[in-house]
């Protein structure tokens, strides 16, 4: 049975969308708010954690996706070259760096204008390719920041067609 099958009723808050998700996939969740939850899952390379946020006023479901990090100071501003890379190749969302909360962020906003609904197979899809997208470049940020290879050559290892498992 199909996610969407489940709801038959017009008016579902998004973030109870997320919860179901959330419950379906057996992720650890907490629902901070009404218009907040938060859940850990789990990668290839680590666990990201992600918050997904409902904003009325701006009709807007916001998705957060992180992970610590804490380069080397001298290994920021290289860290900033490969960011703009790995925007420019995403299709969705985009990367950044938190500083001081010492964080790689992944963030998407969905837009639902106009009374709009998400299905949770639109949901189920935003939180999977946050993922993907976190676990295809996160090779990358480690041969950029720890590797001493410059965003191009990190840039390699996010391309390259992966064929079976290491």
């Amino acid at each position: 049975m199909a996610l969407s099958e489940q709801y038959l009723e017009d008016d579902i808050h998004p973030i109870d969308i997320v919860e179901h998700i959330a419950e379906h996939h057996e992720w650890e969740f907490d629902r901070i708010g009404d218009d907040q939850i938060a859940m850990a899952v789990e990668g290839q390379w680590r666990t990201y954690s992600i918050t997904l946020a409902w904003s009325g006023y701006d009709e807007t479901l916001r998705l957060v996706c992180t992970y610590e990090m804490d380069p080397p100071q001298d290994k920021v501003q290289p860290l900033y070259e490969l960011l703009n890379l790995m925007n420019d190749a995403c299709w969705v969302g985009a990367f950044t760096y938190w500083a001081d909360q010492k964080l790689m962020v992944y963030r998407y906003g969905l837009a639902l204008n106009g009374g709009q609904m998400a299905s949770p197979e639109q949901v189920d899809t935003l939180i999977s390719t946050a993922v993907m997208a976190a676990e295809r470049y996160y090779p990358a940020i480690q041969l950029n920041v720890w590797g001493n290879r410059t965003a191009k050559e990190s840039m390699q290892v996010a391309i390259a067609e992966a064929y079976g498992r290491a």
